[in-house]
């Protein structure tokens, strides 16, 4: 037993600071460390989307390799991909808050990246169909198991801007991949059944360098004490302590109260879903009209405009990836300029600010196209101003439902309203805003905005009245840990009563 370990009881039960000693760290090299192993993973997932959507017509073309027609790669291929990130989510979500955050962020990172240096070899469509499928499946899982490790790893001060930041980095590697697909698409450069298989080999290079520097990240302190590895979890953070006092030149604060829990190796699903739908019932109302909101909203935008600039302002096919590196870097500094606001001004006025201004900017929009006032030019800022705040508000959805629920269900909550969410988005979505946006009718399009920005609208106003004030406060006083609860009668009136209360 540790010098800084309070106390352990024979029958599982024991108290600790780790928490509230990881939350007062300042920030450090060590911090940064965790940002680039775990966070530049969204920056893939920005690529593989986006390359696949700009390629559909040159996957198409005869002498591409790949004997596939356009509207399976964005109907089909687009459908299975999204398949496979919602039972990823939920399948590695689960594995996640049972055999911890480590393995499973190397685990499914492995997967995403055999499946995608898979995809590069497709000779036929239904090979290409079944490894979008697991691509997706590893990055489903990958969203439950770092937005898990990030939370619990990243003190309460910076949580949401790092948070943020991290989710939004998405939009740099879309950025990457629209301007990737021009010079990929250039047949002076590479062949028609190369460049493609290129593109999708130049992901699997940059996740191997992401996977070598996974490798350092330490497995979550918080998730290693409550499931029987509390003296790991002490040597851990006393040697990141040793390592922060070395780099400030000054002796850390005192941390704050301890917690005593219950240790346990697993929770049942009916415990889980007792917990988000009976213990926190406004909390998942919350978080299933913040994640339905973004993805209605992303859809109407991101699903047609490719077809947008082409039908109604004469965008050349070849040239829309130049218009969606300007949206993308639009979403990006979103997250990058406001996401600090979310840990100062706060969680509610920032996410229901941010969800209700994008919507509200995205109905201005619609009126301003459906008025014949919009050039290819003007749309596209118009379309990069909505999404520089519905980014933000759509990585706050990761972060609140990170943030609200008990520690022993946080990745399984993540999968479950990300599961929703992208189930919404990526299958519903697609159906509505196909033809409305690819109609060629102005009032159709008009329509497919306004459904988007009406949900966004809806999900702010819900979440200023259901949102956590998290901002600055530790995860086990957000919400007790369910081992904490079960400790209570072990230790009445103790640290776990005193250090863990339950919001609404």
């Amino acid at each position: 037993m540790t010098e800084r370990q309070l106390g352990q009881a024979s029958d599982g039960t024991v108290t600790t600071q780790v928490p509230a000693r990881l939350d007062r760290l300042p920030w450090s090299r060590w911090h940064w460390m965790i940002v680039i192993g775990l966070g530049t993973v969204w920056i893939l997932d920005g690529l593989e989307v986006t390359i696949v959507g700009s390629m559909a017509g040159r996957l198409s073309e005869e002498g591409s390799g790949l004997a596939i027609s356009s509207a399976q790669v964005t109907g089909i291929a687009a459908a299975l991909y999204v398949a496979g990130a919602c039972s990823g989510a939920l399948f590695f979500g689960w594995l996640t808050d049972r055999f911890g955050r480590k393995k499973l962020f190397l685990i499914t990172l492995a997967v995403y990246l055999a499946a995608t240096a898979l995809t590069a070899l497709s000779f036929s469509a239904w090979w290409f169909f079944v490894f979008r499928f697991l691509t997706g499946f590893g990055i489903g899982g990958e969203y439950a198991a770092i937005n898990s490790a990030i939370d619990e790893l990243i003190p309460s001060k910076y949580r949401g801007r790092v948070d943020l930041i991290i989710n939004g980095s998405f939009w740099l590697g879309a950025m990457g991949g629209a301007l990737l697909s021009v010079l990929a698409l250039d047949t002076d450069i590479l062949p028609k059944d190369i460049g493609w298989r290129v593109s999708f080999g130049l992901g699997v290079v940059l996740g191997l360098v992401i996977l070598l520097v996974r490798r350092h990240v330490p497995e979550s302190p918080r998730w290693m004490f409550i499931h029987g590895r509390e003296e790991g979890a002490e040597r851990l953070v006393e040697d990141v302590e040793r390592q922060v006092e070395a780099e400030t030149g000054r002796p850390l604060p005192e941390p704050a109260a301890a917690i005593t829990i219950k240790q346990r190796h697993s929770v049942g699903f009916v415990q889980i879903a007792r917990t988000l739908c009976r213990t926190y019932p406004r909390r998942a109302v919350l978080g299933l009209a913040l994640f339905v909101g973004q993805a209605f909203l992303y859809n109407a935008i991101t699903f047609g405009f490719g077809a947008i600039l082409v039908t109604f302002f004469d965008v050349g096919t070849g040239s829309t990836g130049y218009f969606f590196a300007v949206i993308a870097f639009g979403n990006f500094m979103g997250p990058l300029l406001l996401g600090r606001l979310f840990d100062t001004w706060g969680r509610r006025p920032m996410i229901a600010g941010t969800y209700i201004l994008s919507g509200t900017l995205l109905f201005l929009t619609a009126w301003m196209f459906s008025n014949g006032w919009l050039t290819a030019t003007t749309m596209t800022l118009s379309w990069c101003v909505v999404l520089f705040f519905a980014s933000a508000g759509a990585s706050s959805a990761y972060l609140t439902v990170s943030e609200i629920f008990p520690m022993e269900t946080r990745a399984m909550a993540i999968a479950f309203f990300y599961a929703v969410g992208t189930a919404a988005g990526g299958i519903s979505g697609p159906l509505i805003f196909a033809g409305l946006t690819g109609s060629g009718v102005v009032a159709d399009t008009v329509l497919a905005f306004c459904i988007g920005a009406t949900l966004m609208v809806a999900g702010g106003l819900v979440a200023w009245f259901f949102a956590v004030a998290a901002e600055g406060r530790s995860l086990e006083d957000i919400a007790t840990p369910l081992s904490a609860q079960a400790a209570r009668p072990a230790t009445p009136g103790g640290p776990a009563t005193a250090a863990a209360r339950t919001g609404t």
